[in-house]
């Protein structure tokens, strides 16, 4: 199943069907609040900017999968990434990346395509146009990484 037949709920609980992401570069993340990785909320933040208008999205998946490190409500979640980030990128609701019952249906078609689940938080999947894995990249990968970002730019074709 491709990622963009799936439909997700947004952090406010609305149903986003991600085929609105088909035709998009963008670079899936599995986040947290209270995480070693999470001043990376801002450079995931400047690559959206950056690069949203020649198609390229970050889409931000709470987690509480690793240490416990996303244990917030959806509204404490958002006030943190907006008042102490200032992040705009579209933010879902928290989900589970791990295998296993309750895994949320997105890391599920992520596993199924042969693509190793995150082992922490900020785990980023790289996805082509069409909702493909492009490249895995770990959480210590920070997003201003110069491969990283030599990644999205080559997605994304000429400017």
């Amino acid at each position: 199943m491709s990622l963009y037949q799936l439909e997700v709920r947004s952090l406010e609980g609305q149903p986003v069907p991600l085929s609105t992401f088909q035709g998009r570069v963008t670079l899936l993340v599995n986040v947290a609040s209270a995480c070693g990785f999470t001043p990376q909320y801002e450079g995931l933040e400047r690559l959206h900017q950056m690069y949203a208008s020649r198609g390229f999205s970050v889409l931000g998946f709470p987690s509480n999968d690793f240490g416990k490190q996303e244990p917030g409500t959806p509204e404490q979640i958002r006030d943190f990434c907006t008042t102490k980030f200032h992040v705009t990128f579209p933010m879902f609701e928290k989900v589970q990346t791990k295998a296993g019952a309750g895994q949320s249906p997105v890391y599920a078609a992520i596993a199924k395509s042969a693509v190793e689940l995150p082992k922490w938080n900020f785990g980023k999947y790289l996805l082509d146009r069409n909702g493909n894995v492009i490249r895995f990249f770990a959480s210590d990968v920070k997003p201003e990484d110069p491969e990283l970002v030599r990644a999205i730019e080559q997605a994304l074709g000429p400017s």
